[in-house]
């Protein structure tokens, strides 16, 4: 659509909603700047997006909010904006109306920043640096603004809510999930309708995951410096738009069509039951430091949206690691977050985010305050409050590790669990009190502010770090290929590679990382909290020893369904279904260690390998290598959703990280009169013994290995208890 004179036409409009909103009859273009001196509004051609049509002024100003409505305008228009104002870096103003600005409330985003030193406001390689104003026009470079139309044909959707306890999370990359699959079409690989397809849809229900965590999917740049060496930013923890899905994973051409292609994705997982949770990045933006690019929020009202330092206006405060940090002190910045978060729950319908850095919001002027205005405003906000909120409770800042002080109404990624069970089972030194707390959901971090176990998001790797395969491989990262002569990436990564450092086929180092793998995802799924597990652990995805794949859009980084372990594979699938069938591994109250409705053993009990109950020096062991666990299935508190009291079968666990096999005996019949082994990971594949074992029984548990025991009664006893699980 060509825009005619007449669309040109505009009006006084209203100050809200910010952005562009069509109302059937025309647009309203709103945007905040405090500090700017005008504000004009630049409609682009809708085919090349080049040719710049108009540049309208925007006249109307309320509450710091420009605004005007334009008649007749339609969705698909291209546009931007060119702010003025004073360029005082010093100050803390960097206007240039030479540079085209994105909209911050854009709900679609055509094309890419093409890197030129012209969509920088200042003029590169000048002797005053950034204090240097550049004068070149940066529309031909950047990326526009495209106006939408938000209605969408939900049919009945319906999101499944399903409660934390019963929730299982898989972290994905929308790209990396799907781009190697052969089963699904060539044109649909690596995008949102690419994860919604029947195969991918199978794949994910068949695992029995209940929820999909995104990495970032809100537009965002890929950096200047990765361009130029070749590689590319294949996170995506670089956002420049927080209510636009990246074009990068649609497979319409048409951004208002990838709009609705991202809905048609949430429709369609919800229907099959599996949840939508992204992981957002409110905490920087992708324009850098000082010496970074004006496309936004820089060049609308630098001084509003960053925090800058106190005395040094010109430079900014940086938590984050990326050269800035938007200021959580600014209503304007408060109220475009929760607008965003808004948005994408009330009209893309997701169910959940997981807040990068997010320390770094709870920061007002210095410290990390966990009563910060940023929570305050969620803990009241009738539709924010009610979805998953997931923290990664650090940043890189002064007292930024604040794993367990988040607020009630809060999970978080339990980064204390991913060390404890990694140093447990490679054989490092710690106390039994240490794995006992994370593997019960960590009640010293959650239960004193009244938070339940889900509190506690448990996981051994995610997308940062070594795939849990490498993980078992690799004692030192193997970072080359990004370029940074491997300074880049974690160094303590608490991993053992089992005895030889990467590849091999040497079949005992093979059987020994198949078997550690078994071990790490029975601690996780049978852990009190929520698991999280990152795709492709399940089925052993290797990066090579990479650890920190940020850069990485390749196959070191996407799923290789041609390399599946497929006996991994099974193992974890079986694990998931034993979980939800036992309310015992997934409950939503802590362990009282008390006794129960009369009776006389607690709703769990720790155990010494020659069956007698955990002594005061026994948890001050300085290694906690083998033990036994009882979990009363009598004694789970909370009720089902009927209000009906939950009860479940008892079991016992044996774990045992030690090199060499050991003598366990059971405990005495207090606990449990007959047992009967389902499973250990020393096997392959679980396979149910035949033998029915009496109280104080003592029997042998292999090196690095857990098993499991349930307790059963004459009547109840089965020659093959696991066969009606392989069914389903």
């Amino acid at each position: 659509m060509k825009t005619t004179p007449r669309a040109w036409t505009i009006w006084p409009g209203k100050p809200f909603p910010l952005g562009a909103t069509f109302d059937g009859g025309g647009v309203n273009f709103a945007l905040f700047s405090e500090h700017a001196s005008g504000v004009v509004l630049c409609l682009f051609d809708d085919v090349s997006g080049n040719i710049e049509r108009a540049k309208i002024p925007l006249t109307e100003r309320t509450n710091h909010v420009w605004h005007g409505y334009i008649p007749r305008l339609r969705p698909g228009q291209r546009y931007g904006y060119r702010v003025y104002g004073a360029y005082s870096p010093e100050q803390g103003h960097r206007f240039n109306p030479a540079k085209l600005l994105l909209d911050p409330y854009a709900k679609a985003i055509a094309g890419h920043i093409e890197w030129h030193d012209a969509v920088f406001g200042y003029t590169i390689g000048a002797p005053g640096g950034d204090l240097t104003q550049d004068e070149r026009d940066s529309a031909a470079y950047m990326p526009k603004a495209v106006v939408v139309d938000d209605w969408f044909d939900w049919g009945g959707d319906r999101q499944p809510k399903i409660p934390f306890h019963e929730t299982i999370i898989y972290e994905l990359h929308v790209k990396g999930q799907t781009f190697r699959h052969p089963s699904i079409p060539a044109h649909l690989r690596g995008t949102y309708s690419g994860l919604c397809h029947p195969a991918s849809v199978r794949y994910l229900k068949s695992l029995g995951i209940t929820a999909v965590e995104l990495m970032p999917v809100h537009s965002f740049v890929s950096d200047r410096l990765l361009e130029e060496r070749g590689l590319h930013n294949y996170w995506g923890y670089n956002s420049i738009g927080f209510f636009a899905p990246d074009s990068r994973y649609a497979s319409a051409n048409e951004p208002e069509k990838q709009v609705a292609e991202f809905k048609r994705m949430v429709k369609t997982l919800h229907r099959a039951g599996i949840e939508v949770i992204l992981d957002v990045v409110y905490n920087h933006t992708a324009e850098g430091n000082h010496l970074g690019p004006t496309l936004s929020f820089r060049g609308i009202d630098n001084a509003a949206y960053y925090r800058l330092v106190h005395d040094q206006r010109r430079y900014y405060m940086d938590y984050t690691g990326t050269g800035n940090t938007l200021n959580m002190m600014s209503p304007a910045v408060l109220r475009l977050i929760m607008d965003s978060l808004r948005y994408w729950i009330q009209e893309m319908h997701v169910d959940g985010f997981r807040f990068d850095l997010a320390s770094a919001l709870a920061r007002e002027l210095h410290a990390v305050d966990r009563l910060g205005a940023f929570f305050d405003i969620i803990h009241q906000d009738p539709v924010i409050s009610q979805v998953k909120l997931i923290a990664e409770p650090w940043d890189i800042g002064d007292g930024g590790y604040q794993v367990g002080n988040f607020p009630p109404g809060w999970a978080e990624w339990n980064g204390k669990y991913r060390d404890t069970v990694r140093d447990y089972w490679r054989g490092a030194e710690q106390t039994l009190s240490d794995f006992a707390y994370r593997f019960t959901g960590s009640s010293d971090l959650y239960q004193n502010d009244g938070r339940h176990p889900t509190a506690s998001i448990n996981f051994i790797t995610a997308h940062d770090g070594f795939t849990l395969r490498d993980l078992v491989s690799y004692h030192d990262k193997r970072n080359e290929a990004n370029g940074e002569s491997n300074r880049d990436g974690e160094s303590h990564n608490r991993s053992w590679n089992c005895g030889v450092e990467g590849e091999t086929d040497d079949p005992h180092i093979l059987a020994l990382r198949a078997k550690q793998q078994r071990n790490f995802f029975t601690t996780l799924l049978f852990s009190q909290g929520v698991p999280m597990l990152l795709a492709g652990d399940e089925f052993g995805r290797t990066q090579c020893g990479n650890n920190n794949a940020y850069c990485q859009d390749s196959e070191l980084s996407w799923m290789n369904w041609d390399a599946m372990d497929n006996a991994l594979l099974e193992w974890v699938r079986f694990l998931i279904r034993f979980r939800k069938q036992h309310p015992t591994f997934r409950r939503n109250g802590w362990f009282q260690g008390q006794p129960i409705h009369g009776g006389d053993v607690s709703d769990i009990g720790w155990f010494t390998r020659y069956g007698s109950e955990m002594q005061e020096t026994d948890w001050r062991r300085g290694v906690a290598g083998s033990f036994g666990v009882f979990l009363n299935g009598r004694g789970i508190r909370h009720p089902d959703k009927k209000g009906r009291p939950v009860k479940d079968q008892s079991f016992y666990l044996i774990f045992n990280s030690h090199y060499e096999s050991m003598i366990f005996a059971l405990p005495d019949e207090r606990w449990g009169r007959r047992w009967q082994v389902l499973f250990d990971t020393h096997q392959t594949a679980p396979h149910a013994s035949r033998k029915r074992l009496n109280a104080g029984h003592a029997l042998i548990i292999e090196a690095r290995s857990v098993m499991l025991l349930q307790e059963v009664e004459s009547t109840s006893w089965s020659a093959n208890p696991l066969r009606w699980l392989r069914k389903q």
